[in-house]
């Protein structure tokens, strides 16, 4: 039967119903069975990431440790290693000393503090200790010689102006160097450091035109106390031997191995203690050189002038350890030692 206009309409409404609802299913479906969007790709940085940092080489100090020297006392501790300490003996001498003798090796009229690297300017010079002394000797040219000091270990280098009796050079043939803890208080003997390596000194005035306090030597008779001391020469009767001490300073400043005046880097005690200005206490070396003359003291001349012009030079050269050695065992603990460091 033909279908009505009516009915016609009817069908084509249905049909759309049923094409809406399987639309809706299929959507539906979509929403809830899509498969997951792949994710966003991270953009790739530009930035380059170090790689790890290597081990530390431990053979090698990293440049911060080498920028700043270590302390002073740790590098002397690192590098003056020093023998166990022995007990002082019962029968100890207790004066704080150690000694070195050392006989006159040659005559110059050099300098290597004063006048350095000029030889034949100075005044004649006798020498004592180290045999290689001359106008161009430094720390290096003497630590390579020998010496005629007992302990042979001193390579260091003592002079003094030739004195001369009768126009005619005599050498002294008594010749010590005494390394002292006296003139300070026992507490500043207690704390004395060694002398400093290449440390140069001056004491006594070779300029003096009369005595004063710049002359710091004093003359006197070997055997023959009554005489009394001087500060020029002295008549010494037969039989005995003119002597001659200097004590040099033994305040140092702490830095400075030598100055203009070969002398303001170091300073003697006040009042039994160093100066603030000179806070390093250290050994004091007193110079006792005894020569074969007496008599009429006219007759004396040092080659730097009158008698009151008597000065000594010091250049150390002690091995490091052989000083720090002594002056722990001897001079620390007020014990008197012999040329070898021992009581």
């Amino acid at each position: 039967m033909p279908l009505t206009p009516r009915l016609r309409r009817r069908v084509w409404i249905a049909a759309l119903a049923v094409a809406g609802v399987a639309a809706s299913a299929v959507t539906a479906n979509a929403m809830f069975f899509m498969p997951p969007a792949p994710p966003k790709a991270v953009p790739t940085s530009t930035t380059t990431v170090a790689p790890p940092p290597a081990l530390a080489d431990t053979t090698t100090p990293p440049p911060a440790a080498t920028s700043t020297p270590p302390p002073a006392e740790t590098t002397k501790a690192a590098a003056v290693p020093l023998k166990p300490q022995e007990p002082i003996p019962p029968n100890a001498v207790r004066v704080a000393e150690f000694v070195a003798e050392c006989p006159f090796t040659h005559k110059l009229p050099d300098d290597p503090i004063v006048l350095p690297n000029l030889a034949g300017a100075s005044h004649l010079h006798s020498f004592f200790g180290n045999t290689s002394t001359n106008a161009h000797s430094d720390v290096t040219s003497l630590s390579k010689a020998s010496s005629t000091c007992s302990p042979k270990v001193d390579l260091s280098s003592y002079w003094v102006p030739t004195l001369l009796v009768d126009g005619q050079a005599v050498e002294p043939t008594g010749t010590t160097f005494y390394y002292l803890g006296e003139g300070v208080r026992d507490d500043v003997t207690a704390r004395i450091q060694p002398l400093p390596y290449g440390l140069r000194i001056v004491a006594g005035n070779a300029k003096a035109t009369a005595p004063d306090n710049t002359t710091m030597s004093r003359w006197s008779c070997l055997h023959a106390g009554h005489v009394g001391a001087s500060k020029d020469f002295v008549n010494c009767p037969a039989g005995t031997m003119i002597e001659s001490y200097l004590d040099f300073p033994q305040c140092w400043n702490g830095k400075d191995l030598d100055s203009p005046d070969h002398k303001s880097h170091m300073s003697y005690p006040v009042a039994g203690d160093c100066p603030a200005t000179h806070p390093v206490p250290v050994p004091k070396l007193r110079q006792v050189l005894r020569y074969p003359a007496n008599g009429d003291p006219s007759k004396f001349k040092l080659s730097s002038g009158p008698g009151f012009t008597m000065h000594g030079d010091f250049f150390n050269v002690w091995p490091e350890a052989e000083m720090a050695q002594r002056v722990r065992d001897c001079i620390n603990r007020i014990v008197k030692c012999g040329p070898d460091g021992r009581p």
